[in-house]
């Protein structure tokens, strides 16, 4: 029996077991105790390089081997070093660049093929080149040829730790040299039953250029694959005939050097036209849960390369991870999501699933249709919030784009640092890692949804210094490389503050501070009402570099202050009408305690309205519950 259809069986039998998963301050407090520890109620996701985290080589050469540069290995993640990371809020770690992607060095002793530096980024390769979906970076093994059996300890490690693994699954691209040697029986390799002589079939796994040979990019501004340094493959040639699309969707045989020339184009029954080569998911199924969704693609023919991630995100699963993060996720049509994220969630209901997409038009689409979780809240809250950090606008636009997200706003992962985008602390964004806190303190508590903290970030990791094709204000993920203030922390494997810098110790101490916070908060998971817009009409002194806001639900209420700006404001932070019948106040003055320091004030109460005198120092942000 088809194992999908097995599935829907057990889910009608057990439906009822079954439950989809949902939808520095003025004042700094002592660094926290490793016995603070979150909650599932409002997710922390902790985002780190394996490659990167445990790496205590401060060599850091551009370009640099292994040999000289180091690297880390999942045994670096030690009992203390993930008791430090739940300490810090998480309640899930994302390891990114885990699974086997193309890289420059020789594994041939374990059964592996060199892969070509013409066509990887960097040394150590892109995490987003997957080689093969079946294994794992033998970089990142003691003993390569255990790399699994070193990868599968890592998820128990961090489950005995109360952490929840997330990997990375990019079903746009793979490597131009994908080859699984780690494949279950029965499963093919990506394109290994591909028409090459057609630029396009349904079942075929990637689309072609027939009669034409892939060419390696034209090298632009001195670019040379690993400096130019000698290697047999680097000879400006590839072998690939007929020519591939790359991932990007570049149709050329020779893709442009800015192209993602490293991977080539999952076909998923999208025609070279853009029409769609497969069954068509009902508009009415964005109101059926996943069940419906599972029991819809039971009986319907659907292209090679969606059968091909179902086996991927299958054999994962049982694996032991407990969710996914899907790279580039706008380029793959919603129906396919239907149909994958259904599928993991008749196994594992609570799984994670969150999307990577920058197409504000198709939330709602990924979200109801396509089963998703969490969207990343890129191209709306993150790019809005740092054009205040950067001193480039005010703060008046987050009160429309909150506005945009009616309804999907608790699905919306919100971040200020991820492998993507520039560090916070370099100059090349805010320059000051304080410039994060009020930007912190309005991302992570505006919504019920999770949030994303990049390694290094609770430590104002400035990402300096050009890696190699990685270049500074982006900790690299391309090069073999280690990161300052992780190293400082890591100790020789004490993960202690003795290291840090005193301003490193009270940055770390307010990102605890905040994250618990969050996952512990019952007004973060209720209701919202926006203060600005009121705010700015009637309240003197205040201005378009502070934000506020109300959260609570039941008697959980609190007042969200953030001032942006690099000097102190002062004003009075007026209450409208409406909130107050929404809260109903028995007295007429109330006090107000921050819940991330030690400032206090009052709030006083009105005829039909209130008010609180606030004093915010620069770059900071209160949360203040009503007591």
């Amino acid at each position: 029996m088809n194992k999908f259809i097995q599935l829907l069986l057990a889910s009608a039998i057990a439906t009822s077991t079954l439950t989809a998963c949902n939808s520095e301050t003025g004042t700094p407090a002592p660094e926290e105790s490793s016995t603070i520890v979150a909650t599932n109620g409002k997710p922390v996701i902790y985002q780190v390089l394996p490659r990167l985290f445990g790496n205590t080589n401060a060599t850091n050469k551009p370009w640099g081997t292994i040999e000289e540069n180091g690297v880390g290995k999942f045994s670096d993640f030690t009992p203390k070093a993930l008791e430090e990371i739940r300490a810090l809020g998480a309640d899930y770690i994302w390891y990114t660049g885990s699974l086997h992607h193309a890289l420059v060095r020789d594994y041939t002793a374990f059964g592996i093929s060199n892969d070509d530096p013409d066509v990887i980024k960097g040394r150590a390769g892109s995490p987003y080149a997957i080689k093969d979906y079946y294994s794992v970076n033998p970089d990142l093994a003691n003993d390569p040829a255990k790399r699994l059996e070193e990868f599968k300890a890592l998820i128990e490690r961090s489950h005995d730790a109360g952490l929840k693994v997330i990997i990375d699954i990019v079903p746009n691209h793979v490597a131009r040299n994908y080859q699984s040697l780690a494949k279950p029986e029965g499963v093919r390799d990506f394109g290994a039953d591909d028409d090459t002589s057609v630029a396009y079939a349904r079942d075929n796994n990637f689309y072609y250029v027939p009669g034409e040979p892939f060419q390696v990019p034209e090298a632009e501004d001195g670019y040379q694959p690993l400096n130019g340094e000698s290697h047999p493959l680097a000879d400006g040639k590839f072998e690939e005939t007929p020519a591939k699309w790359t991932g990007n969707g570049s149709r050329a045989p020779q893709p442009a050097q800015n192209d993602w020339y490293e991977t080539v184009k999952i076909n998923f029954g999208v025609r070279p036209d853009g029409s769609y080569d497969f069954p068509q998911l009902p508009e009415e199924y964005a109101q059926k849960d996943f069940r419906a969704h599972a029991a819809f693609w039971a009986d319907k023919e659907v292209p090679d390369s969606w059968k091909k991630f179902r086996q991927i995100t299958d054999y994962w699963l049982e694996f032991g991870v407990d969710g996914f993060r899907y790279d580039m996720s706008g380029m793959v049509p919603v129906a396919f999501w239907s149909y994958l994220n259904s599928s993991i969630k008749m196994q594992k209901p609570d799984a994670l699933l969150l999307a990577e997409i920058y197409q504000p038009d198709l939330y709602r689409d990924y979200i109801h249709l396509g089963k998703m979780d969490y969207l990343y809240d890129k191209v709306g809250s993150y790019d809005a919030i740092r054009a205040v950090m950067e001193g480039k606008a005010g703060t008046d636009p987050l009160v429309d784009i909150q506005k945009s997200l009616e309804g999907i706003e608790d699905n919306m992962l919100r971040f200020m640092e991820n492998h993507d985008e520039q560090r916070i602390a370099s100059p090349e964004f805010a320059g000051n890692p304080r410039a994060g806190i009020p930007a912190m303190v309005v991302s992570t508590t505006i919504s019920g949804a999770p949030t994303l903290l990049y390694f290094g970030q609770e430590l104002g990791e400035p990402g300096a210094g050009d890696a190699g094709f990685g270049k500074s204000s982006r900790t690299t993920i391309f090069d073999y490389w280690s990161v300052p203030t992780i190293r400082r922390w890591n100790n020789e494997g004490a993960f202690n503050s003795e290291k840090l810098s005193e301003s490193e110790q009270q940055l770390r101490s307010f990102y605890q501070r905040l994250m618990n916070f969050s996952t512990e908060s019952e007004a973060l998971r209720g209701e919202y009402q926006d203060l600005h817009e009121y705010n700015r009409k009637h309240s003197a002194g205040y201005d378009d570099s502070v934000y506020t806001f109300a959260r609570w639900s039941g008697d959980d209420r609190l007042l969200i202050v953030a001032n942006f700006d690099k000097a102190p404001k002062n004003f009075e932070l007026e209450i409208p009408d409406d909130l107050k019948k929404a809260w109903n106040p028995t007295d007429k003055e109330t006090k107000l305690h921050d819940q991330l320091g030690s400032y206090q004030t009052k709030l006083q109460w009105k005829d039909a309205s209130g008010s609180a005198s606030i004093e915010i120092p620069p770059m900071s942000g209160y949360v203040l519950k009503l007591q």
